[in-house]
Protein backbone atom coordinates (compact mmCIF):
# COMPACT_ATOMS: atom_id res chain seq x y z
CA UNK A 1 0.00 0.00 0.00
CA UNK A 2 2.70 2.36 1.01
CA UNK A 3 4.48 1.59 -2.43
CA UNK A 4 1.15 2.59 -4.22
CA UNK A 5 1.03 5.79 -2.22
CA UNK A 6 4.33 6.93 -3.25
CA UNK A 7 4.14 5.99 -7.24
CA UNK A 8 0.76 7.95 -7.24
CA UNK A 9 2.83 10.93 -5.72
CA UNK A 10 5.71 10.23 -7.68
CA UNK A 11 3.50 10.61 -10.88
CA UNK A 12 1.61 13.59 -10.01
CA UNK A 13 4.86 15.69 -8.76
CA UNK A 14 5.76 13.98 -13.05
CA UNK A 15 2.51 15.48 -14.68
CA UNK A 16 2.44 18.77 -12.84
CA UNK A 17 6.06 19.39 -13.45
CA UNK A 18 4.67 19.11 -16.97
CA UNK A 19 2.76 22.71 -17.09
CA UNK A 20 5.35 23.95 -14.59
CA UNK A 21 7.21 26.26 -17.91
CA UNK A 22 3.93 27.88 -18.21
CA UNK A 23 4.27 29.33 -14.64
CA UNK A 24 8.03 30.75 -15.33
CA UNK A 25 8.62 34.34 -16.24
CA UNK A 26 10.89 34.74 -18.82
CA UNK A 27 12.89 36.19 -15.72
CA UNK A 28 13.81 34.91 -12.48
CA UNK A 29 14.27 38.15 -10.15
CA UNK A 30 16.09 37.95 -6.94
CA UNK A 31 14.31 36.99 -4.20
CA UNK A 32 14.75 38.93 -0.84
CA UNK A 33 12.43 41.09 1.47
CA UNK A 34 12.67 44.05 -0.71
CA UNK A 35 13.81 43.70 -4.17
CA UNK A 36 13.97 46.43 -6.92
CA UNK A 37 16.11 44.97 -9.99
CA UNK A 38 16.13 45.70 -13.79
CA UNK A 39 17.66 43.85 -16.71
CA UNK A 40 17.50 43.40 -20.37
CA UNK A 41 15.37 41.08 -22.03
CA UNK A 42 16.70 41.55 -24.94
CA UNK A 43 20.39 39.68 -25.25
CA UNK A 44 21.13 39.86 -29.16
CA UNK A 45 22.65 43.17 -29.04
CA UNK A 46 24.82 44.32 -32.56
CA UNK A 47 27.21 46.70 -32.82
CA UNK A 48 24.53 48.83 -34.65
CA UNK A 49 21.96 48.70 -32.60
CA UNK A 50 20.80 52.31 -32.48
CA UNK A 51 20.35 54.23 -29.31
CA UNK A 52 16.49 54.58 -29.43
CA UNK A 53 14.98 58.08 -29.30
CA UNK A 54 11.42 56.92 -27.96
CA UNK A 55 10.59 54.72 -24.93
CA UNK A 56 7.09 52.49 -23.79
CA UNK A 57 6.36 50.87 -20.87
CA UNK A 58 3.47 48.65 -19.53
CA UNK A 59 3.15 46.91 -16.49
CA UNK A 60 1.42 44.19 -14.01
CA UNK A 61 0.28 44.13 -10.42
CA UNK A 62 0.10 41.51 -8.29
CA UNK A 63 -1.08 41.81 -5.02
CA UNK A 64 -0.49 38.97 -2.21
CA UNK A 65 -0.36 36.69 -4.87
CA UNK A 66 -4.06 36.47 -4.97
CA UNK A 67 -4.66 39.42 -7.58
CA UNK A 68 -2.61 39.60 -10.32
CA UNK A 69 -3.89 42.49 -13.38
CA UNK A 70 -2.53 44.28 -16.00
CA UNK A 71 -0.50 44.24 -19.31
CA UNK A 72 3.22 43.92 -19.32
CA UNK A 73 3.45 42.52 -22.92
CA UNK A 74 6.20 44.28 -25.26
CA UNK A 75 2.85 45.18 -27.67
CA UNK A 76 1.58 47.39 -24.93
CA UNK A 77 4.67 49.10 -24.31
CA UNK A 78 5.19 49.81 -27.78
CA UNK A 79 1.73 51.07 -28.04
CA UNK A 80 1.94 53.08 -24.97
CA UNK A 81 5.11 54.76 -26.43
CA UNK A 82 3.87 55.16 -30.18
CA UNK A 83 6.79 53.40 -31.49
CA UNK A 84 7.06 51.68 -35.07
CA UNK A 85 10.22 49.89 -34.81
CA UNK A 86 11.50 48.33 -31.25
CA UNK A 87 15.61 47.92 -30.65
CA UNK A 88 15.54 46.23 -27.29
CA UNK A 89 13.35 45.59 -24.54
CA UNK A 90 14.58 45.94 -20.72
CA UNK A 91 12.62 45.18 -17.59
CA UNK A 92 11.57 46.40 -14.19
CA UNK A 93 10.63 43.90 -10.87
CA UNK A 94 9.72 45.41 -7.83
CA UNK A 95 8.62 43.05 -5.14
CA UNK A 96 8.41 44.23 -1.22
CA UNK A 97 7.33 41.62 1.40
CA UNK A 98 6.03 39.16 -1.44
CA UNK A 99 2.58 41.24 -0.73
CA UNK A 100 2.97 43.34 -3.75
CA UNK A 101 5.01 42.56 -7.13
CA UNK A 102 5.22 45.17 -10.22
CA UNK A 103 7.04 44.29 -13.42
CA UNK A 104 7.35 46.66 -15.83
CA UNK A 105 8.39 46.01 -19.28
CA UNK A 106 10.36 49.40 -21.54
CA UNK A 107 10.61 48.80 -24.81
CA UNK A 108 12.91 51.66 -26.89
CA UNK A 109 13.10 52.29 -30.46
CA UNK A 110 11.52 54.90 -32.88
Amino acid sequence: VRLEVLMRLVLAILVLSLFAGCLRAPTIPPLGIVSAVGAPLSTEFSGSTPVAQKTGSSSSHNVLGLAAFGDSSVSAAARNGNLKTISFVDYDYLNILGIYQLFTVNAYGE
